[in-house]
């Protein structure tokens, strides 16, 4: 496990980058895994598994649903399917046919969906996905992974080959800090404690869990002892280390690049108040649709810095 002074928060891959190149060992080493694509490989990164096993590798055009459609048959024959687009196209187009021919009859497909959140950028809020965490964890059945970094996703698509669930894996398009060593131990449905801390938890996923971390080290300064812990599986969702960061540290704050309404935020609320209600605060997007920008610019308007983190803590500190 990471400790407070080893963050340097460098820049490393994509999450994106990390599943492309993680998706290729996983072909190399296991002979059924085999990827569809919806006319955005080189954007994906399912390309590097196309070049590599072009056998294997399925093209479906601009037809999100029947790539997922296809994803069950090839699953239903013995085949591992990774299934991929942006997470806007995978989720919402392809929802009907993931509802009906993966997660009600349990059929073992990973949709890895990319390009999530609002910090793809000048792309704009018809391909931002800021409701596929909630679409997702509204299927029965449906496991649901967002990685911190290169070496979170990595992982998880190497543990998801063992996993005998669907699932919806959460990838980014922007390079993302580096949180973990290599030898960081993942386990899908555990969340990870990165920083431990007694007066606050925030609890974070994807690229938030950096900023989670920048915003503990500037309050840590102050003498705020701020818990971070990253709930990279969202459902089944870790409720044992909610319900240790609610009794030990008395207050949580969620932070996520996901509307606050639909995501991880409201599944710990509900959890905290099955166990131990404790004030809580939430960082995200508020009931909006972004605009077109760069993703810093975006990550700044609409909340998504430490600095809003550090705020969102001083006022649940206030509750407590």
């Amino acid at each position: 496990m990471p400790t407070k002074s080893k963050f340097e928060l460098k820049l490393g891959a994509a999450t994106r980058e990390a599943f492309g190149r993680a998706v290729v060992e996983l072909g190399r080493v296991n002979p059924n895994v085999v990827v569809c694509d919806a006319d955005l490989s080189k954007s994906t990164m399912t390309s590097y598994f196309a070049k590599e096993f072009p056998d294997r590798f399925f093209e479906c055009g601009i037809a999100e649903a029947n790539m997922t459609a296809i994803g069950a048959g090839l699953a239903m024959a013995g085949k591992l399917p990774f299934v991929s687009s942006f997470s806007c196209f995978a989720m919402n187009k392809g929802f009907e046919q993931l509802r009906t021919t993966v997660a009600y009859p349990g059929v073992n497909v990973k949709v890895v969906g990319t390009h999530s959140g609002i910090s793809i950028g000048e792309d704009g809020p018809s391909q931002m996905s800021i409701e596929d965490i909630g679409l997702a964890c509204s299927l029965p059945g449906l496991t649901v992974v967002s990685p911190a970094d290169e070496v979170a996703m990595k992982a998880i698509i190497h543990l998801s080959a063992g996993h005998p669930h669907p699932m919806f894996i959460r990838a980014g398009r922007i390079k993302a800090p580096v949180i973990y060593t290599q030898d960081q131990k993942f386990e899908i449905g555990k969340a990870i404690e990165v920083v431990p801390g007694s007066d606050v938890t925030v609890i974070a996923h994807g690229l938030l869990v950096a900023e989670a971390i920048r915003a503990q080290e500037a309050l840590d300064a102050e003498g705020i002892s701020v818990r971070v812990i990253d709930m990279h599986t969202i459902k089944p969702l870790d409720e044992a280390a909610i319900e240790r960061a609610a009794r030990e540290t008395g207050a949580i704050v969620v932070a996520e690049e996901h509307l606050t309404e639909t995501g991880l935020g409201v599944r710990v609320a509900q959890a905290a108040a099955k166990s131990r209600p404790v004030p809580m605060e939430f960082a995200g997007i508020d009931n909006t649709y972004a605009e077109s920008g760069t993703p810093d610019e975006l990550l700044d308007k609409y909340g998504l810095r430490a600095t809003n983190i550090t705020a969102a803590i001083r006022r649940v500190l206030a509750r407590k």
